[in-house]
């Protein structure tokens, strides 16, 4: 990484077209490689059934990140990583193939509608929250606080940690 200070940053992997596993894992290999990035953990990988949206359940992750990109050009980069593995965007909420969310960019805020950090409803999905709390216990975000906090309210949602896919740290 170049001498500037990196931030940690999150990012929410996702897919549920195709070897949906495969592909996770693939995404997260991607992110590994990602340049002025230095991987830090990544979850275990999460079976869970779409939310607002049809098709296939999903497989999902939660990657941590020390990098010295800019949030844009990190969300350029993951853009390109989902093109790279066949994404397309017919619809909103529509199956994937990968899908790469920033969830936080160090203490960033934004509420541009291109970028908006952290995640609006990252403290609302147990697909992003629990994969979360695995690679970051104590993560507090301002404005909601201590994440912990959220998990009885998203309990209802169901998720499976999937058996021979555990944390690498």
């Amino acid at each position: 990484m170049s001498g500037d200070a990196p931030v940690r940053a999150y990012v929410g992997v996702g897919a549920n077209l195709g070897d949906a596993r495969a592909n996770v894992r693939s995404g997260i290999a991607a992110l590994r490689a990602l340049p002025s990035t230095r991987w830090v953990a990544s979850s275990s990988l999460y079976g869970s059934k779409p939310i607002d949206a049809p098709g296939p359940d999903y497989v999902n992750a939660v990657v941590a990140l020390d990098t010295v990109l800019p949030a844009a050009q990190l969300l350029r980069e993951l853009n390109r990583i989902e093109a790279e593995h066949g994404r397309s965007r017919p619809a909103p909420n529509a199956p994937r193939t990968l899908d790469l969310d920033l969830l936080m960019h160090g203490e960033q805020r934004s509420d541009d509608p291109a970028l908006t950090l952290p995640h609006p409803r990252l403290h609302q999905r147990a697909f992003v929250l629990v994969p979360l709390l695995e690679v970051a216990p104590s993560l507090r975000v301002q404005g909601l606080g201590d994440l912990a906090q959220w998990l009885p309210r998203i309990c209802d949602q169901h998720i499976t940690r999937l058996a021979g896919e555990e944390v690498a740290r």
